[in-house]
This record gives structure tokens, sequence and C-alpha cells, in this order.
């Protein structure tokens, strides 16, 4: 019947049999899913059954606005994917499309191609987007997926660099904790890859990663270490938190303005992401592996599949990406390091942006937004909580990666404090929000992140001083507030921090004495 309906339509046009086929093909597909969306009103009768202990028919997960059909309809008892079938034939297709954009970005702005490039790994990439950044990895070393009949990846086959027509990128990876304990096969199908590249002989301008695993093997041995220890610490590429932690530590010394320069922050990212990971390997200690890979990357990157979560929703997004590029910079001394975001929201417009103009882009649709502002005051305290959530993730980006421009803490302090009207709605919902996003401003300013007009900071201060009055006046609040004054907290001062740092400051002078 639709056929019919369909080339009775097509006919006025004068198309071809074959065209004919394919508009019929999807029309049917399109009348599938409405179909399947018109199943989607059983969700909370399924809900009230599974709480009765009911059977729920099960269903995929996944996001829809990324073609995933197949979750719908929803209402079901749902599962998320089978690790072993990643990437995708899909995801392959769009991280081989992402892995050239992310080096012809480096190749246009410095004249050469990059030779290693730093992944945020997390586990969003297998649940979201079937392993997208994991099929860009593995392009960029120059290595592609091989499947078996039944859409497992079974190896991993190492692609002809007449083929390839670039060299091989070298990598870095810093994974969540979440893909260590729930996507072993990301981590042996990425170390797989690093050993059969590293054993091939081709020449060291053509293969990144041959050439630092024969470089570092040196440097190592040259700051002491045996040579077979050696050459296993030169072969590692995937770091995390050790087996059973979780983070990147960088958040909770931002948070608690324990840090005096970037080092500081540098010293605390490499402690906490200096355990190795690899098909044989477990949470190895190796901080040395990292920090000598650490100062050959270029570029440092994480893949952005949705804005259903935003760089300014957690603190995890500065702690670990703007960690790791502000770890490079500050080991390797270099000015021509990028920090990015690949954008996959739309795959069939993927693009790679600088951190720089994605807090814009974040800062404009949200913290900025007249709108968005307006509907979280609706939630009272919880709203003034989200404001104060953000600007303070805002302040871990310009303290770890410097990419919040001038112009963005002056319009966030002019619409969050020096507004008296909104000054007056966080007196009335949520002071504790309005000392937070305050105190954090005048931090930036003290620090230097943000180069403060004069009347701004001095405004500022003044309003602190009504803030901690108001404060001191409720008998409800605690007496040991921090106040306006930024109290540092150094590492000498505390004696666990400090002797968790003693290994990572050993080897930091020992690394950079050998570079000189």
């Amino acid at each position: 019947m639709v056929e019919v309906q369909v080339k009775k339509i097509i006919q006025t046009i004068h198309l071809d049999e074959a065209t004919i086929r394919e508009v019929v093909k999807a029309f049917r597909y399109a009348l599938d899913i409405i179909d399947l969306i018109k199943k989607c009103s059983c969700e909370v009768d399924n809900l009230i059954k599974g709480t009765e202990g009911f059977f729920i028919e099960p269903g995929a997960s996944g996001p829809l606005t990324r073609g995933k059909i197949e979750v719908l309809p929803t209402g079901r008892n749902f599962y998320l994917i089978d690790p072993r079938t990643l990437p995708t034939p899909a995801a392959w297709s769009i991280g081989k499309e992402t892995a050239e954009k992310l080096i012809k970005y480096y190749l246009e702005k410095h004249g050469r191609y990059p030779e290693s490039i730093g992944q945020v790994l997390w586990s969003i990439d297998a649940y979201k987007a079937d392993g997208e950044q994991l099929a860009q990895i593995l392009y960029l070393i120059g290595v592609e997926p091989v499947w078996d009949d039944t859409g497992a990846v079974k190896d991993v086959r190492v692609i002809p660099l007449e083929k390839l027509g670039r060299p091989r990128i070298d990598v870095v990876v810093r994974i969540s904790s979440i893909v260590r304990d729930t996507l072993p096969n990301f981590i042996e199908i990425i170390d797989k890859a690093i050993a059969k590249v590293i054993s091939l002989n081709e020449p060291l301008e053509m293969n990144y990663i041959k050439k630092h695993y024969i470089e570092n093997v040196k440097k190592l041995v040259g700051i002491g270490i045996k040579p077979e220890r050696a050459k296993k610490l030169a072969r590692y590429r995937i770091f995390g938190a050790p087996p059973g932690a979780y983070g990147a530590g960088v958040n909770l010394a931002i948070e608690a303005s324990a840090w005096r320069n970037n080092e500081d922050l540098a010293k605390v990212w490499i402690q906490w992401s200096g355990y190795a990971y690899g098909i044989d390997t477990y949470g190895e200690p190796a901080h040395e592996s990292l920090m000598m890979s650490l100062e050959k990357v270029d570029i440092v990157n994480r893949n952005h599949v949705s804005d259903e979560h935003d760089i300014l929703n957690c603190c995890c997004y500065f702690a670990y990406h703007g960690g790791f590029y502000n770890a490079v910079k500050a080991l390797s001394k270099r000015n021509d390091v990028e920090v990015v975001t690949t954008d996959t929201r739309d795959i069939s417009l993927t693009d790679i942006r600088s951190m720089d103009l994605e807090v814009e882009r974040i800062v404009r649709a949200k913290l900025l937004n007249k709108l968005w502002i307006e509907e979280m005051k609706k939630h009272g305290y919880r709203g003034a909580n989200e404001f104060q959530r953000k600007i303070l993730h805002l302040y871990g980006w310009a303290a770890t990666a410097k990419v919040v421009k001038d112009w963005i803490f002056n319009e966030i302090a002019k619409t969050y404090v020096l507004d008296e009207e909104m000054r007056k709605w966080f007196m009335d919902h949520n002071v504790w929000a309005l000392e937070e996003i305050t105190r954090r401003l005048i931090e930036a300013a003290v620090r230097g992140v943000w180069r403060t007009p004069k009347e701004i900071l001095e405004e500022l201060r003044r309003i602190y001083s009504e803030i901690e009055g108001a404060l001191e006046d409720d008998i409800t609040a605690p007496a040991d507030i921090q106040g306006g004054s930024i109290d540092i907290v150094t590492p000498e001062q505390v004696s666990s921090w400090s002797r968790m740092l003693e290994k990572v400051d050993t080897l930091w002078n020992k690394i950079t004495r050998c570079k000189k």
C-alpha cells in the first residue's frame, strides 16, 4: 500500500525505478520509526511492573540522536553494549575522519605533524558513541580493527605506510577508572596496537611510536633504571589512577586552594595518573614512563559526543583534560602544545575545536544566557548551587589550561555578584553559593588567571565583606569559613600529601635535569 502511494507521487517527477525503490525504502524506514515511537507509552506501566517484580522485556540503550533506532521503544529493561564489538564499523569511519582532522588541525597551525597526541578516554565513548574515540586512537597509531563474523573485534591489523599516507602518530591515553573497570578490551586493543607498531621495521620519522620508544629506553637507562625494566616502561601508553581509586586529583587541589603554581597542579595530576595498564599490566606504578611520554605530547584531546553534559557540569572535565594539558606544559616548558575537543555531537559535521572556544561556547549558551539563568532561578537553592558549581569549574579551566578569557570573568562578575538584584536573590535563596562565587572570582584575580579591572576587584572585595558579615550573623554558619583572604596550602604543610608527591618530585628533578 505504501509502495503504491509513494510510486504515484514519485512518478509525477519522473524518477527511474532504482531511485523509486530507494525512496520507498526510506519511507518504510520512517514509518517503522513512527510505529516504534508510538509504542513509547509503556514507560510508567513497565516501571510499576518492575517494582512489583514482573518481567520487563529487555532492550538496547544508547543515544537516539546518533541513529540508534534499536533503543525504541523506550520503557524496556535496557542493557548497555557488548564491549567486544567496539569500535563498530560506523564508529571506525568517524574515528578515521576525526583522527585526520586532529592531525590537520596541528599541521596547519605549526607546519609539522604532531608526534604524540594525548587522549582523555572516558567510558562515555563506549556507552554513547560505540567507540569513536577508540577508533580515532587506533587510526592515529596506524592500525585497523579486524571484526569476526559475530561483529566482535578479534584483532588489530597494521595499515601499511603507503596506504596510511602519513607518519604513525604516538598516543598517551589517560583512561578513567570506569574504563579500567568495565572496558578492559579498550586497554587490550590499544596495548596490542602499540606492541605491533613498535616491532615494525620502518623509518623512525614515519613511526613516532617506535621513535619515542627508543628515545625513552635511553632516557630511562640514563636516570638509573635497568635496561630490561626500561624497555617495559618505555612501551606503556595507557595510564590511569591506581586500582580501586577514581579521579585525577587536580580538582581536589583547586577546590581546596592547595596549590601555588602550575608545577604543583602538574605533579598532582602525574601522581594520580602514573599507573600503567596493558594486556599483562594492571595498575603498575610507572610515573617515570608517564613523564617521559608527556614531554612529547603536542596536542591534548577529549571527544565530546553530546551536550547532555558539558565541560562545566563536572570537576572531572578540567581535572582530567585541563590537568593533562597543564602537566604537559609544565613538564615540557613548550609553547606549541594545543588543547582541543573533538566535537562529534553531529556525526555529519565533526569538528576539532580549541578549548578556549569550547569554553566560550558553553558560557554563552548557559552562564551568560539570560533565559537559562531565569530557568535556573526557578529552582531556588538548587539553582543557585548550579550557578556556583559551573563558575567553580570555569575557574578550574582557567587555573589548569588558561583558556578562560578576561571578558568572560568580567561578565560573570557583573552578572552574578555586582548586579544588585541577582545578589539579593542569592541572599534570599543560597548565600553560600554567592560566597563561593565571589571568593573564586577574587582568587582568580589574586592568582593572576584573570586580569581584573581595578574597579571590579575593589567592588568584589567590598561585597565579599558584606557576605562575610551576613554569614557571621548566621548562628548556623560554621566558624571556620575560609574568607576572602584565600589561604593557600602547600605540600610542605601536609605531611601525607608531601609523602605522596615525594616520588614525583624526585623523578621531576631527574627528568628535567636529564633534558638540560
